[in-house]
């Protein structure tokens, strides 16, 4: 006979009075809470608790076996993303990501390679152009930069001018303000009104263009896949339209930009594994993108793209063994998953190695989870590793940027990001 299911156990009031005193972030909180009482443990902020969920195998319930189960109730990043896939549910999300699955298969990347590469070469070169005069330049700037460009030449066909940049500089300003905002969506929308309008006019121009067959010179780009499909598919309104390309921007380019900017933080404190990725094997070498690929994905250990996945329980159920009740809220933490010693050996030590030697890291599905797992995994995961190496493979060799400050701490936001400017100087 199967074991009755255990209730949850909670977060005793005490500590959490303590960490809302401190003024702690909420990770902190969701620390605690892991340590006392394991993978699957409650926190009571408010009235009701909420379900924090690290455990490699309840992971792997929530997000991959039972989905329907456990169920986005509304996405933080709505207001700017509307109904994009992002945030979409339902019948809606299975039609829009079966839309878009196909151009981030091995053989939709294809047609992205050129214009990952250009892109990366871009970049490089204003990186010569910084070394060489002594520039003083801002490090987490040109991530984003260089990722924004990536993505747009992916969308429309055209590298990045410098008004429409100036313009999308909204779209971090508006994600910084989020866990700010009011809880209330129209004043929310309010308060974020003239940054939403500039990507607004900025969407609704490269929609025109491809309407108008403005393809680039390398040809079309998934902007003018999703125009098509307004053609024969009437749920692909120029507002569905709209959501999509703003999703795939901000989704394109905030989390590479953030990953890249930690990484080079992280090389920083640790100038060997710069030499030791360099030393793996000759330029251009499958390993040395090897190499190159495990420094992305320990970072994205440390720092994944998102910390903490949402989910509410559509229904009753039993997970990994703890009863949880209809309508609670469930916070997947791959933030804390990734660095559970039980999981990873020496969790808090930057060790790329564990991504290049076998046994090195755990094999269980529910253990790194950095773009999700299941079938609402990120869709760009293969896009955002492929922007990550090529620019490495071109940066790596040629420039160790010497920061003249550093950021003290995370902010932890729609992704967790270094809190603070990231100035730098170029070192060959």
């Amino acid at each position: 006979m199967a074991a009755a299911p255990r209730e949850v156990p909670e977060l005793d009031a005490a500590a959490v009075e303590r960490w809302r005193a401190g003024g702690g972030e909420l990770v902190d909180l969701f620390a605690q809470a892991r340590d006392a009482h394991g993978g699957v443990a409650g926190v009571r902020i408010g009235e009701r608790p909420t379900v924090v969920v690290t455990g490699a195998e309840a992971v792997r319930q929530v997000l991959a076996v039972r989905p329907d189960r456990y169920v986005k109730r509304s996405h933080r990043a709505r207001l700017l993303v509307g109904d994009g896939v992002l945030s979409a549910t339902g019948e809606a999300w299975q039609r829009q990501r079966r839309m878009l699955q196909a151009q981030f298969t091995g053989r939709g990347m294809r047609r992205y390679e050129q214009r990952i590469a250009a892109a990366a070469r871009t970049t490089a070169a204003r990186w010569d152009a910084y070394a060489r005069a002594g520039e003083v330049f801002d490090l987490g700037e040109e991530m984003r930069r260089f990722a924004l460009d990536t993505i747009w030449r992916s969308l429309t066909g055209h590298a990045l001018d410098a008004a429409t940049e100036r313009e999308l500089a909204s779209l971090p300003e508006v994600v910084a303000a989020m866990p700010s905002l009011p809880a209330d969506s129209a004043t929310a929308r309010e308060a974020v009104a003239a940054e939403l309008a500039r990507i607004d006019a900025v969407a609704h121009r490269a929609i025109a263009a491809a309407r108008d067959g403005g393809a680039g010179p390398d040809g079309p780009g998934l902007l003018h896949v999703l125009v098509e499909a307004g053609h024969t598919r009437p749920e692909y309104t120029d507002r569905l339209i709209r959501d999509e390309l703003v999703t795939l921007m901000l989704a394109g380019h905030e989390t590479t930009a953030t990953t890249l900017t930690w990484l080079h933080l992280l090389l920083d404190r640790h100038p060997e594994e710069r030499e030791r990725a360099l030393a793996a094997g000759p330029e251009g070498s499958p390993e040395r993108q090897q190499a190159a690929s495990a420094l992305v994905h320990e970072t994205l250990r440390f720092y994944p793209s998102a910390w903490i996945l949402p989910r509410c329980a559509a229904e009753d159920d039993v997970l990994d063994g703890y009863a949880v009740a209809a309508g609670t809220d469930v916070v997947v933490c791959p933030y804390l998953t990734h660095r559970d010693p039980e999981l990873w050996e020496k969790p808090e030590e930057f060790d790329p190695t564990r991504f290049t030697t076998p046994g090195r890291r755990p094999a269980h599905p529910g253990s790194y989870f950095p773009f999700g797992v299941g079938p609402r995994a990120c869709l760009g995961l293969q896009f955002a590793l492929r922007e990550s190496v090529a620019l490495l493979e071109l940066l790596l060799p040629a420039h160790a940027p010497r920061f003249r400050s550093v950021p003290e701490r995370a902010a932890y936001g729609l992704t967790v990001r270094p809190d603070g400017p990231t100035p730098a100087v170029l070192a060959g």
